[in-house]
């Protein structure tokens, strides 16, 4: 008799956007098509974590109270996919057989090997405090030196909401082709900005974007 067949993994995400939701069930598809895929999408998150401050208390407690919410039908691994409050969410305090992440992480991972000169690129402020955080944190873990410099595309997120998503990626690649060329690599910071990575393939350094790293990092320590 064939032994039963084992159970596809269980993942699940918190998004800001309901942009995530399409973006993330085919890269989870593609590198396990037996897995399950739950989504929770708070949009107010954001927007608090814009008004509040990422340190704020009560913010803390919505982030983590959403992903325990996206966490309740047995996922056994929750990312968060919003980089201005990744680092809350990945601070969940872990549940028996289940983890709480964010998506980033492997991107800030590469971004210090690739380095140590690197450019962090995002959309919204709110976003460049929490991520140069979170590459300081891996330069620490990896023992790899980072040297910083930011770039916000201010004009871009108004098309972002809008929901003109061509006019969102080509504001952030003119900006990025504009800027000083002195890094070693370069860091999209918003899950949301994933496509100009292909746009900017001959900038001549290794553009990173969150989505397709962090999704890989996920099932394989799932």
């Amino acid at each position: 008799m064939p032994a039963p067949r084992q159970p596809g993994r269980h993942v699940a995400f918190v998004h800001t956007s309901p942009a995530h939701v399409a973006t993330f069930d085919r890269l989870v598809k593609v590198a396990d098509p037996s897995a399950r895929v739950d989504h929770v999408v708070a949009e107010p998150l954001l927007a608090e974590a814009r008004r509040l401050g990422v340190d704020h208390p009560a913010l803390v407690r919505q982030v983590q109270q959403t992903m325990f919410q996206a966490a309740g039908d047995g996922a056994t691994v929750v990312a968060c996919t919003c980089s201005t409050i990744g680092g809350i969410a990945e601070r969940t305090p872990p549940r028996a057989g289940q983890r709480f992440a964010r998506i980033d992480r492997a991107m800030a991972d590469r971004a210090v090997r690739q380095g140590p000169r690197v450019l962090v690129v995002a959309a919204l402020r709110s976003t460049l405090q929490p991520t140069a955080r979170l590459i300081a944190e891996s330069a620490v873990a990896l023992g790899s030196p980072a040297t910083l410099d930011t770039l916000c595309v201010d004009d871009a997120w108004p098309h972002f909401e809008r929901g003109d998503h061509d006019a969102y990626i080509a504001a952030i690649v003119a900006a990025v082709r504009a800027a000083p060329r002195a890094a070693d690599v370069v860091v999209l910071a918003q899950a949301s900005m994933a496509d100009a990575a292909d746009a900017l393939g001959d900038l001549g350094v290794d553009v990173l974007s969150s989505p397709a790293l962090g999704v890989q990092a996920m099932l394989l320590t799932n």
